[in-house]
């Protein structure tokens, strides 16, 4: 079967291509693959299936640094279509996003299925077929035409467009078009941690602390949630995009250093010196201090050598210096990670230097175009994942459209 234009992969960056491509060139056919029975499962699962669609970020040179792998390549791209671009796309298709107080982005319906049916109509009102359950198993180019065997059948196209997101089989596809694959390891994880200092408070959340690696040069700040499992949040997560790939060499074993309450420990001692005597005659258990959740409170004041009954005018030297060290400098083991929720981000994909970012074109093969994770790009957690595909994807449409 031949089509002018197929897009491989049916996922967010697939539709939005697809529709942007038939929408600016109504005379091209254009036709979805999707190696699965239903598409857009990323999208239905997405910040927590209420679908998270971009970040309330519009300056492109702040937007940049969510990316550990891209940062540089995606600068250019984000000033042809950014985060105002996206909210514009949806409304015009009725679709309202609306903006949290950490700056995520949702639809105001609070439902990933939003998201699909303005995908599933668009692609329907612009005639873009879509074939599910046609895996790919080989791609070749011959006389300026592309061949595709699929698990259901073969087709040919002028144009490609490769958006299936990390997927093993099509880089493997992809190297055999003498493109180069940047090793794949996972990225936004939660980090695994058995100690007492966390045992029995899941849920209790610091809401703003410092995280550092220790031997690196890696740290983050925000929000930390204490898990069954370790730790997790926005603290936690950039952590793990920033360093995918350090942990990978590290085998996920490595030290975190926590400042629960970012300050240093000369100023939480003199604090807690203060506290000593105006709290003389209240035990330390009892008297929550620095904002902090009661029960991490609880927690980080019997590691310090005290029990509960512990008085503040009966501290010690060594127990005050104790509690500031438990409070500003934390160290926890980490020992794993676990995937953070039920969505997929992996750090590594095609080479970015073998990609022209004006039109998302491959350097080694006309014609062939790339959008979304199947690129040597990720982001930290909060809607730019999303951000990226869209990028990518409506400049690719635009060149394909041409």
């Amino acid at each position: 079967m031949h089509k002018d234009v197929i897009i491989i992969g049916g996922g967010a960056a697939g539709f939005f291509a697809a529709i942007n491509i038939a929408e600016q060139n109504p005379s091209l056919k254009v036709a979805i693959l999707e190696r699965g029975a239903a598409g857009l499962t990323k999208v239905k699962v997405s910040g927590g299936g209420r679908c998270n669609v971009t970040h309330a970020e519009f300056i492109p040179q702040e937007l940049i640094q969510n990316y550990p792998r891209g940062e540089k390549e995606l600068l250019g791209p984000f000033h042809q279509f950014m985060t105002g671009d996206t909210i514009e796309w949806f409304e015009k298709r009725g679709v309202e996003l609306k903006i949290e107080d950490d700056g995520r982005m949702f639809p105001v319906s609070n439902s990933s299925q939003t998201i699909i049916d303005c995908f599933l109509n668009e692609a329907e009102k612009y005639q873009v077929e879509v074939f599910y359950n046609h895996s790919v198993k080989s791609l070749e180019q011959k006389n300026e035409l592309f061949h595709i065997e699929t698990s259901q059948g073969n087709f040919s196209s002028e144009k490609i467009l490769i958006a299936t997101g990390s997927n093993p089989k099509i880089w493997k596809l992809l190297e055999d078009l003498r493109h180069t694959i940047s090793q794949p390891v996972p990225s936004l994880f939660t980090f695994n941690i058995e100690d007492d200092r966390i045992k029995d408070i899941p849920g209790v959340v610091a809401k703003d602390v410092e995280v550092k690696v220790l031997e690196t040069d890696l740290w983050s700040e925000g929000p930390l949630l204490i898990t069954h499992w370790g730790m997790s949040a926005p603290s936690i997560l950039k952590l793990s995009a920033f360093g995918a790939l350090e942990f990978a060499k590290r085998d996920y074993k490595f030290q975190i250093e926590i400042n629960f309450i970012k300050k240093s420990f000369e100023e939480c001692l003199d604090t807690l010196k203060t506290l000593k005597q105006d709290l003389a005659k209240k035990t330390v258990f009892k008297s929550t201090q620095f904002e902090l959740p009661k029960r991490l409170w609880h927690k980080l004041v019997l590691a310090s050598n005290m029990v509960e009954d512990t008085r503040w005018a009966d501290l010690n030297k060594l127990q005050l210096e104790n509690l500031a060290s438990q409070l500003t400098q934390a160290i926890f083991n980490v020992n794993g990670k676990s995937t953070f929720k039920e969505e997929f981000v992996t750090a590594g994909g095609v080479n970015l230097k073998e990609v022209n970012f004006k039109t998302f074109e491959s350097k080694y093969i006309k014609n062939l175009f790339f959008a979304g994770e199947v690129l040597n790009i990720d982001a930290v957690t909060g809607g730019f994942n999303f951000q990226n595909a869209w990028t990518g994807a409506y400049i690719a449409a635009k060149s394909i459209a041409q």
